[in-house]
């Protein structure tokens, strides 16, 4: 039986991470794949440190695409981000691109030929999952912390608060009562400032008023436990305080540690590779049942093997939430949507160049938008779902 009562705590962290300057340059490399030619492959790592950047792995796409446009997009991206500091500044970065050709025997085994559909990348298993606990049906904790952050960043990039550095984390504690979230018990923000003489008082008289207004009124009270900038001075950061590297920041990326997680990363990696686009169909399965009032919480796991195109098991969880038998519901799942690399492909038109916006602020709980990016948060399959279980 689940408990009632308890807390619960994610972290996020912002844009100028260094594991998100990383995840960002990935994915700007996996767009212009894109962009020039939709069916491109892209395994793409990037590392950063003091004023270098190392971008390698492997792709398949248009020889027009230069090494030197590459890089001149990487450092494009650190520019948006706001590195102008003397450790790590967009103009003067190192940047170097070792990217080769795809793998022919991984190629072999994706392709589609004669009566082979096209398989998926990779093996590994995929989880997806939707709540009741914000109007984003994501869990509460997660999306406060992304929206704290995202908030700072956005007073940052306008010059309400030019005090503010991009390197930025947050924590957030949200206590639960009656399986509901009712409010926040504690707040962590370290954020990266310019200024050395700035206290973390100071800090704080900056961003409370942001946090408190991205937070439900009532959240917080007098017994709310504030953590701001915890260690004092926070000048130097970013990839020049500690090296980032792509994909290390999965439950960010996900669920803030709510629901299960496969362990295969999405940044840098196009659609064909299932770690990323069967993570997207199953978070869109998920919150398509939530939205449907099937359920108030549901978890799906879907499992591939590499070069094989049909799902190996669809697993439904609802956790004793449910409102329709989860065996029925698997397979109907499977009949609403085809699961496969190329159905899911298809389906939430992912061969598009709309990856560079998920690399912050998490790849879920975000608005479907005009060029295509975040399909997989559309709630277009409650009738379909409504009308096979009737």
């Amino acid at each position: 039986m689940a408990r009632a009562d308890y807390l619960f705590t994610s972290e996020s962290v912002g844009e100028g991470h260094p594991d998100k300057v990383c995840d960002r340059i990935s994915d700007e490399i996996v767009d212009i794949y894109l962009a020039a030619e939709p069916e491109a492959r892209c395994g793409v790592e990037t590392l950063a440190t003091t004023n270098r950047v190392v971008i390698a792995g492997e792709v398949r796409g248009p020889d027009s695409i230069t090494k030197d446009q590459l890089i001149e997009a990487a450092r494009a991206a650190i520019k948006d981000i706001g590195y102008e500091q003397d450790g790590f500044h967009w103009k003067t970065a190192d940047i170097s691109c070792y990217l080769h050709a795809q793998s022919a025997h991984i190629a072999q085994g994706v392709d589609a030929s004669g009566n082979k559909d096209e398989g998926a990348g990779d093996q590994g298993i995929m989880f997806g999952y939707a709540c009741k606990e914000t109007p984003s049906l994501m869990p509460a904790p997660l999306f406060y912390a992304h929206g704290i952050l995202k908030r700072l960043a956005d007073v940052r990039h306008s010059g309400e608060q030019p005090t503010l550095g991009p390197d930025a984390k947050s924590q957030v504690t949200v206590r639960y009562a009656n399986g509901k979230p009712v409010g926040v018990t504690s707040i962590v923000l370290s954020t990266q400032h310019h200024d050395e003489n700035q206290t973390s008082q100071d800090i704080r008289d900056i961003v409370e008023p942001y946090i408190r207004e991205t937070l439900p009124e009532g959240w917080i009270s007098d017994e709310t436990v504030w953590h701001v900038n915890p260690t004092g001075v926070f000048v130097i950061g970013g990839p020049d305080g500690d090296a980032g590297l792509t994909g290390r920041k999965i439950i960010v990326d996900t669920y803030g540690g709510a629901a299960p997680h496969g362990g295969g990363a999405f940044s840098g990696k196009d659609p064909t590779k299932v770690d990323r686009s069967a993570a997207y169909a199953a978070r869109y399965l998920a919150k398509n049942v939530i939205a449907a009032d099937l359920a108030d919480r549901a978890t799906i796991q879907l499992a591939y093997a590499i070069g094989v195109s049909e799902p190996l098991s669809i697993y439904v969880d609802l956790h004793g939430t449910g409102r329709v038998d989860e065996a029925k519901l698997e397979k109907v799942l499977g009949e609403v949507i085809s699961l496969s690399p190329r159905g899911i492909r298809q389906h939430l038109k992912l061969n598009r160049p709309i990856y560079a916006r998920t690399s912050a602020y998490g790849h879920f709980g975000r608005e479907p938008d005009a060029e295509g990016g975040f399909s997989w948060e559309k709630t277009d399959l409650v009738d379909a779902l409504k009308s096979a279980l009737a």
